[in-house]
């Protein structure tokens, strides 16, 4: 019997020591194995899954230095019958004792919460066509780079450095590569007490909102403009006032005026993908001096820029303290890493790292660690360039893919990864979403993107950094044939 529960090594990409190691342990965890049953001597089991007798030999060693076998001479390994395996059993209760449930609706506060947390699909993978944004192609991803950090993360004198508990405190070495390779490329120069590491940029708006918004808070957000914002602040029953965008970004109008706050992506604005002009950008900088604003700069995708040099960044041109910086590690290197960093005045920053010690004391060090070695070792220089460079062939390849089925729908983007679509007035976005999704292709319908109640229905957003090169004519030549069928 106990023979059956050893099964063929199937992973080619797995060592076989990790592989009977887990087969074994899954055994004894789940109950299979007894402590009065002998596990299968080592030659035989080597030749059950034909391997190496001492490839057994070296894993039967391992678990019982682990505590998961013991020893019996002449008799062999046996489970280590001081294991405490079992789980807590379900006491019977008696029905009649059991007193009135509460009305868990009625004690969650949760009114102010979106019903739609994210514009993306978890099984994108799954989609031949996946036009989304926030993803990357895996094949873009520097593997061996990733795992060279990742491994020397965990060399002895690193891991006596981040084992411990930071309390509120970030790995220096990240912090200092932040400083000195990060920060500078967009004219950035900040001091160790005005930089905070973040779970990327949307947990730096939550810590934002509850350090500076409340039910008397006006905050302007550009519309179209990043939905996410708008969620949070209404956690605070902040007001929303929303702001036009145009060719150059968010307008600078009379409509700031009554603001005590401002939200903006000038680097690539979200949807739209324009850039803020310089002349905008001090235009913005007056205003926020005159009305005295705050502006909260979120640097969405600054450094994919396809044809010219960046344009600085706010925070860069900034010279009254006005400007909190936000930025994400998450776009270039992955978007499942979850860093992200947080620049603004050292009071600032000493509050938002009190706010975050009570939430999570602090970003896991470890992953903090490999971070800073992959900056340090100018991967992520590499990288960035790698993937600007491969976004302008997808973006082209986009570009060219809707001119020939959908001329005159779109603007091309001076970078990002992603094109803004404006279809037909009489194009429902959402019901060509859910059509697009039956035939295998993923895309945004732009309403989700808009803070009017009576939004605009007719545009979409195309993202090209998830689907492959090759998929990307015949998908946009898919969407084609299904918007005529709307027609």
């Amino acid at each position: 019997m106990t023979y059956q529960l050893f099964q063929p090594l199937t992973n080619p990409n797995e060592k076989l020591q990790v592989q009977i190691r887990e087969q074994i342990v899954t055994a004894i965890l789940d109950g299979c194995l007894d402590n009065s049953t002998p596990l299968p001597p080592s030659r035989k089991l080597a030749q059950q899954l034909h391997v190496g007798r001492n490839t057994v030999v070296n894993v039967y060693e391992r678990l019982l230095s682990e505590g998961y076998l013991v020893s019996k001479e002449r008799s062999g390994y046996f489970v280590n019958p001081s294991l405490k395996l079992g789980n807590t059993s379900q006491p019977e209760v008696d029905e009649s004792s059991q007193g009135s449930r509460p009305d868990w609706e009625q004690r969650l506060h949760t009114d102010n919460l979106p019903d739609t947390l994210s514009a993306n699909t978890g099984n994108w993978k799954h989609f031949d066509y996946p036009f989304i944004y926030n993803q990357l192609d895996p094949l873009l991803f520097p593997v061996n780079e990733w795992r060279e950090c990742c491994r020397d993360a965990v060399r002895v004198r690193d891991i006596q450095d981040w084992t411990s508990d930071h309390d509120d405190g970030d790995d220096p070495l990240l912090i200092e590569q932040i400083r000195r390779r990060i920060l500078p490329r967009r004219g950035i120069f900040a001091r160790d007490d005005e930089v905070l590491v973040t779970l990327g940029s949307q947990h730096g708006l939550y810590m934002l909102a509850q350090l500076l918004m409340d039910s008397s808070t006006t905050l302007g957000i550009e519309d179209p403009g990043y939905p996410q914002v708008a969620n949070i602040a209404r956690l605070q029953s902040t007001r929303i006032q929303p702001l036009a965008v145009d060719g150059e970004g968010v307008v600078v109008s009379d409509e700031m005026n009554d603001c005590d706050l401002l939200y903006t992506t000038p680097s690539h604005q979200c949807p739209t993908t324009v850039t803020m002009s310089l002349e905008r950008r001090h235009q913005l900088l007056k205003k926020a001096r005159d009305e005295d604003l705050i502006l909260i700069e979120d640097d969405y995708e600054s450094e994919i820029n396809f044809d010219s040099e960046p344009t600085p960044a706010l925070k860069c041109l900034d010279r009254d303290d006005r400007v909190i910086y936000l930025g994400s590690l998450s776009k270039t290197l992955a978007p499942g890493l979850r860093i992200g960093i947080m620049v603004g005045p050292a009071a600032l920053i000493k509050r938002a790292r009190q706010l975050r010690h009570l939430m999570l004391k602090h970003p896991p060090v470890n992953n903090q660690r490999a971070v800073a070695l992959f900056i340090k070792r100018g991967f992520h220089d590499s990288l960035t360039r790698k993937l600007a460079q491969e976004f302008q062939t997808r973006c082209q390849r986009m570009s060219d893919a809707l001119e020939t089925h959908l001329s005159g729908v779109y603007a091309v983007p001076e970078g990002g990864s992603s094109i803004w679509i404006r279809l037909p007035k009489y194009i429902d976005s959402r019901r060509l979403k859910e059509m697009a999704r039956e035939n295998g292709i993923l895309i945004q319908s732009g309403d989700f993107y808009f803070h009017q109640d009576s939004a605009p229905q007719n545009y979409i957003k195309l993202g090209f950094s998830a689907i492959p090169d090759d998929q990307i004519e015949p998908g946009i030549a898919k969407l084609a044939e299904l918007l005529r069928t709307l027609q």
